[in-house]
């Protein structure tokens, strides 16, 4: 079962690309003659297919990536924060009796785990269906393999 769901929606198109919209044809202003004027065709053809689906690949990994890299450098950030700026809380006893600079320290494991779990899910959600389509994309093109008799 795929959770693609870019499939349900038409592709929209990119406002400036040459190939967004069959717009109607380019006049001359009004004050000019049109005789003189020549219609500029436009292309048809909607901006869909591979190199879309690529640029879209490539964009839901890097916000993937980026996702996951602060979620798993933000709390190491935190404590190095606390622990320079603030020593004396660092310190402190947390409840439980661990000192909190120590509990804090043990709740980055977790968070790394939460990071990796996020990952894996919006891997296998956004990014693992794009990939598919441009594999899909790729056999199409490709000529059949010759059987040897």
């Amino acid at each position: 079962m795929s959770h693609d769901s870019s499939e349900l929606r038409p592709a929209l198109p990119e406002p400036g690309h040459p190939s967004s919209s069959p717009a109607p044809p380019r006049r001359g202003p009004a004050w000019s003659s049109d005789e003189d004027q020549e219609a500029v065709p436009q292309p048809t053809t909607p901006y869909d297919g591979p190199h879309r689906t690529l640029r879209l690949l490539r964009r839901a990994g890097r916000r993937q990536r980026r996702v996951a890299a602060f979620l798993a450098v933000a709390p190491f950030a935190l404590f190095l924060a606390l622990t320079v700026e603030v020593p004396s809380l660092m310190t402190r006893p947390a409840p439980g009796g661990l000192p909190t600079g120590l509990l804090l320290a043990l709740v980055q494991l977790p968070f790394t785990w939460l990071a990796v779990l996020l990952y894996e899910w919006t891997a296998r959600r956004f990014v693992d269906p794009l990939a598919r389509r441009v594999r899909d994309y790729d056999r199409r093109d490709a000529p059949a393999p010759e059987r040897a008799p």
